[in-house]
């Protein structure tokens, strides 16, 4: 987790001050390697588990859920030269709105009932190149989102609050 300044001080004031609360937009699984997403209303998370019926389910206990900004998806469409990029196609489970994805590497966060903890951020793959085309791989650095471990588990579901926790 991250080591946040004194309280007290500017900047942790500045660093645990948001404008408002996210929200979750989207749910999405991967059953297996390389097939379509499966889109979900709501989904049963696991601490250190995972999402249900997802493929990383029970794997790296570092990428339990991987989380992208709906804001960020126009941005990629117009680098990526696309009128519009769906979620199904960047490969990520959940979709938020609202708050910055990058103020919570290091920090806990709830959706809805589920406390997760941003671990690193989900840096493009590969195979960005075929769903985007050419340069799609470029067009989405910086804006891959964010993997996180799932601290405390339950049921994540569409429109729930996304929500920084105080250490």
């Amino acid at each position: 987790m991250i080591k946040l300044p004194p309280p007290g001080s500017e900047l942790h004031r500045l660093m645990t001050r948001f404008p408002r609360s996210g929200r979750l937009e989207w749910i999405g699984l991967r059953p297996a390697r390389e097939v379509p997403m499966q889109e979900v209303g709501s989904v049963q998370a696991s601490a250190d588990g995972g999402l249900e019926g997802d493929r990383y389910r029970g794997g790296s206990g570092k990428r339990g859920a991987t989380l992208i900004q709906a804001e960020h998806l126009p941005a990629i469409a117009a680098l990526a030269g696309l009128p519009v990029v769906q979620p199904p196609t960047l490969r990520r489970n959940l979709v938020v709105s609202g708050i910055a994805l990058i103020a919570l590497k290091g920090c806990r966060f709830r959706i809805g009932e589920v406390v997760f903890e941003g671990t690193d951020p989900c840096d493009p793959c590969s195979r960005m190149e075929d769903a985007l085309g050419p340069g799609g791989y470029n067009a989405m650095r910086g804006m891959g989102g964010l993997c996180a471990r799932i601290v405390a588990g339950g049921v994540l579901r569409v429109g729930d609050a996304v929500e920084w926790i105080e250490p």
